[in-house]
């Protein structure tokens, strides 16, 4: 992995837009309002994250009167929601339609104000636990943390993060994101926590804050945002990322050099991200046309394309509609099997923690 117009119209009227009666419409009168619009702008969504490039391309096939406006591809969860304050009162291409965020993101930018509800048509489809009542916010993928491992430069392939401490691994090991601002990130120290024990939550965090101080001062770890390109030339040999973006590294590489995904032994973290619209979206019938596409079964496919689970996973295997290709190109199911999915209140408490106490107990500026 690796990160996530206009309509000529005052920040009253686009409230408007989003009245309860605009949910009301058909898919033609939706699909002819987000023409009219004729743009949509995304923050944020890398093309190797999670299948997105075949998702946009899919989207822009399937409705080619709207472009599609993509800002600041690597961007981090909390840089989307700054996008959205930086373009209050803005209705040009700078401002956001939607987001794609960690799952403590979504509530916290519901609080703000910051989004507002739509409910897609397959809404009902979408777990209970995995999405807003009111429609603010919904689940959209999952993943677990993993180690993309450059295995030209590194002849052990660790399995667990007790392994990451070893001092064969010097001058190795990265993190996906800048811990700060980054929900991976920020979840990979969670996850690190979380293999010595510790609660998912506050106490995850600490743990994981103490466990990346120590392997900062061991020179076991890298501070730079770690990529497919920084793993290829040696700067990162390890990066600590979701196993989708780590599969799509390995694709991408294609053997050069050649990698593997680990699935870390002694916690496997699992991550949900969510979808919301901007409050202040310019084209609010384009960005829920595009939520509409994402959470078809077009949509949903093109996730799993891309590695990610999609939260209609269970809706899509019960009737039979994913592709036998798709199924077989995932990492075996026993990789899973041991995944824990944290509460919400849990990532919230990690997400403050690790924001918090990154500066003063890791002390590495990553970027």
């Amino acid at each position: 992995m690796i990160s996530k117009t206009t309509l000529l119209t005052t920040v009253s009227a686009v409230s408007v837009l989003f009245a309860p009666l605009a949910q009301a419409q058909t898919m033609d009168e939706l699909v002819a309002a987000a023409n009219k619009e004729g743009r949509l702008t995304t923050v944020a969504l890398p093309h190797d994250w999670c299948g997105y490039g075949g998702v946009i391309d899919g989207f822009k096939a399937k409705y080619p009167d709207i472009e599609v406006n993509e800002l600041n591809p690597d961007a981090g969860s909390a840089d989307e929601l700054e996008a959205i304050r930086a373009n209050k009162g803005n209705t040009g291409p700078q401002a956001p339609d939607v987001i794609d965020v960690g799952l403590s993101f979504g509530p916290a930018a519901m609080e703000e104000g910051l989004i507002q509800p739509y409910k897609v048509s397959t809404w009902d489809s979408i777990p209970d636990g995995a999405k807003d009542a009111d429609g603010n916010w919904y689940g959209d993928y999952y993943g677990v943390m993993s180690f993309l491992v450059n295995t030209d430069l590194v002849d052990n392939v660790p399995t667990s993060f007790a392994d990451l401490l070893k001092p064969e691994y010097a001058g190795s090991v990265a993190l996906a994101g800048d811990p700060r601002a980054s929900n991976q990130a920020i979840l990979a120290v969670m996850a690190a926590g979380m293999s010595t024990g510790a609660e998912p939550g506050e106490a995850a965090a600490k743990a994981g804050l103490e466990y990346f101080a120590e392997m900062n001062k061991m020179g076991n770890f890298v501070p730079v945002i770690g990529k497919a390109g920084t793993l290829a030339q040696g700067t990162t040999p390890i990066v600590i990322q979701w196993d989708y973006n780590g599969l799509a590294a390995r694709d991408t590489l294609n053997g050069n050099p050649p990698v593997e995904v680990v699935v870390p032994s002694d916690a496997v973290l699992a991550g949900v991200y969510v979808q919301a619209i901007s409050a202040r979206a310019p084209q609010p019938n384009a960005a829920k046309l595009w939520m509409e596409y994402l959470y078809s079964d077009e949509g949903q496919l093109g996730w799993l394309a891309g590695y990610c689970h999609p939260i209609r996973f269970n809706d899509l295997a019960k009737a039979g509609s994913i592709p036998q290709d798709l199924m077989e190109a995932l990492p075996p199911a026993e990789s899973y099997e041991a995944a824990v999915f944290p509460t919400l209140d849990q990532v919230n408490a990690n997400n403050a923690a690790v924001v918090a106490g990154w500066d003063s107990t890791v002390g590495a500026n990553v970027q």
